[in-house]
């Protein structure tokens, strides 16, 4: 039988996601987090050994909440390939407009534990939003599919001063994640056009803060249902 979760596990979750999303995840230490919460480094470490193992939960829980998010705000209903745009168009926005989301994203898709993560679920979305074009594909194709897909959304993520225009950026983004997938040019175009011709920054600005609220609301009992649902517990 599953242990338990207490409510310190839920206290870290909501005071590291505070720390990351106001400080950058690289400007906390499990140091700080420990006397956020008058909690003892042994006490932190016994639920999550290093701050690491924190991050990838920290980013499990963001990709699930930006990919619902993201469902919500197109018309083509769920798991569509319009969502699978709109995402990396949002994350793009909150790289290039916040210097503290960027350090968390890039971050994620730095160190091992989260970038796995990152990978195992966009394979996972993958199958649904481009099966129809991938007929033949096995699991393994997948994951090989996702390790491209992770480098390009990493490139666009990680802007420098001499990168290209945002809207340039997410063009050849999206255009070279749906080349891999097979997506045909036609659909390649139409969906580029339709996520540029969208307020994609509104829904980028809005990501962050929105599950900022969601995390900061999320009770015991629906963060033990989530870990389990993810063979954390």
């Amino acid at each position: 039988m599953a242990r338990k979760i207490s409510s310190t596990k839920l206290e870290i979750v909501q005071v590291a996601t505070k720390m990351f999303l106001e400080k950058g995840y690289s400007n906390v230490t499990a140091k700080g987090i420990c006397e956020v919460l008058e909690l003892s480094t042994g006490n932190l470490t016994y639920y999550f050994p290093t701050k690491e193992h924190l991050l990838a939960l920290v980013t499990e829980m963001l990709c699930d909440f930006q990919w619902k998010m993201m469902e919500r705000e197109t018309d083509e209903g769920k798991s569509s390939l319009l969502a699978q745009c709109l995402e990396i168009a949002a994350m793009a926005v909150i790289c290039e407009e916040s210097a503290i989301g960027k350090d968390l994203y890039i971050s994620a898709y730095t160190h091992a534990m989260p970038l796995d993560i990152i990978r195992r679920n966009d394979a996972d979305k993958a199958r649904q939003v481009f099966g129809e074009y991938c007929k033949s594909w096995h699991d393994i194709n997948y994951k090989e599919a996702e390790t491209l897909v992770s480098g390009i959304e990493y490139a666009t993520l990680m802007t420098t001063a001499g990168s290209a225009p945002l809207d340039v950026r997410i063009a050849g983004a999206l255009g070279g994640v749906m080349m891999i997938y097979n997506v045909p040019e036609e659909i390649r175009r139409k969906k580029i056009e339709k996520v540029l011709s969208m307020d994609y920054r509104a829904f980028g600005r809005r990501i962050l803060n929105d599950f900022f609220a969601f995390v900061n609301d999320i009770t015991e009992g629906e963060l033990e249902a989530y870990l389990k649902s993810k063979s954390y517990a």
